[in-house]
């Protein structure tokens, strides 16, 4: 590293370091990596391109400049996050004196309340898929898992075959940061996902193809055949069309369908997850236990699904009650 860093040689330090220091996941660091690249690019448009010479007027301008651009005021903040991490992590290692983004004021944002499917409207989801052929098979798994455990969907396309214990009814995830956790599953997916294993896999296995075949047009194929695998596919769980370890964009993909063809057309491909916390929470389980199962580090990230418990009180309440 020069004495005097550019913030491009600056960022790219920073980014490898949050692989090794952090060990955050490839997805995360790639995220970084771009936002600083948009900034170094900008500012180097702008006159300036080294480290010691962004100053809080410089970062002002830049929020202004994508707020211009027309960036969602969650895009700007997590924009002006990357930054700010990169300045803070040049003070620590004596790049710069002071960072200038400290105080730099960020878009305040609304946090919208997640839309929760109903436990009825949840069950009949996962049971939408065809039982009579491998794909239907597998997305019925899938789905199970989904709502079953909560899962994140890269957590799910990150899963192998050892992870999974049918027996004890469990399964080991990789969560964010790098961090497994062991998640009990329940009857229907276990048996989801043992009917998917015994026989639809391995169907789906043979129907791998070469590369080279990658079809242009826009289809449910196109995007399984394209998306970047996760891991070798020979102890993948679950498999793409092409016999291929699913990615995150196809499962996305699928279950937007799905939850389309149910009537949940404005639901997320998350709502499974939301559904399984606030379902939980309704059950009468600690919020303590749910931050767990949900793998998050915080518990103030999952005190929002005590917010969603409220409003569906409240909509009971006065849906149900003469004097609401």
């Amino acid at each position: 590293m020069p004495h005097d860093p550019t913030i491009q040689a600056a960022s790219g330090a920073f980014v490898r370091s949050l692989s090794a220091e952090r060990n955050l996941s490839d997805h995360t660091t790639q995220a970084y990596r771009a936002d600083l690249i948009q900034f170094a690019e900008w500012a180097r448009r702008g006159g300036v391109e080294d480290l010691a010479d962004i100053d809080r007027r410089l970062l002002r301008r830049y929020l202004a400049y994508l707020s211009q651009l027309g960036y969602a005021r969650r895009s700007v903040a997590r924009k002006a996050s990357a930054v700010r991490s990169l300045l803070r992590w040049a003070v620590d290692h004596d790049l710069i004196a002071a960072s200038p983004a400290e105080d730099l004021p960020t878009p305040k944002l609304d946090r919208p309340l997640p839309r929760v499917l109903k436990a009825t409207d949840a069950s009949r989801l996962c049971e939408t898929p065809p039982d009579d052929d491998a794909t239907g098979l597998r997305d019925r798994a899938i789905l199970e898992l989904l709502y079953g455990a909560g899962l994140r969907v890269a957590e799910l396309c990150s899963i192998d075959l050892e992870d999974v214990d049918l027996r004890g009814r469990t399964i080991r995830v990789m969560g964010k940061g790098r961090k497994q956790r062991q998640m009990p599953i329940g009857e229907p997916a276990a048996r989801g996902v043992e009917t998917y294993l015994e026989g639809s896999r391995a169907v789906l296995l043979e129907r791998r193809v070469d590369a080279q075949l990658v079809p242009h047009a826009k289809t449910a194929e196109a995007v399984e055949t394209a998306e970047e695998t996760h891991g070798g596919v020979e102890n993948a769980l679950f498999v793409n069309r092409r016999g291929r370890r699913i990615g995150p964009r196809s499962v996305r993909s699928m279950l937007t369908r799905y939850l389309a063809a149910g009537g949940e057309r404005h639901a997320s491909p998350h709502a499974l997850r939301h559904s399984f916390a606030t379902h939980l929470l309704d059950g009468g389980a600690d919020l303590r236990s749910v931050q767990e199962l949900l793998g998050h580090e915080s518990l103030a990230t999952t005190q929002i699904y005590t917010h969603v418990s409220t409003e569906r009180l409240r909509t009971v309440y006065e849906q149900s009650h003469p004097r609401a």
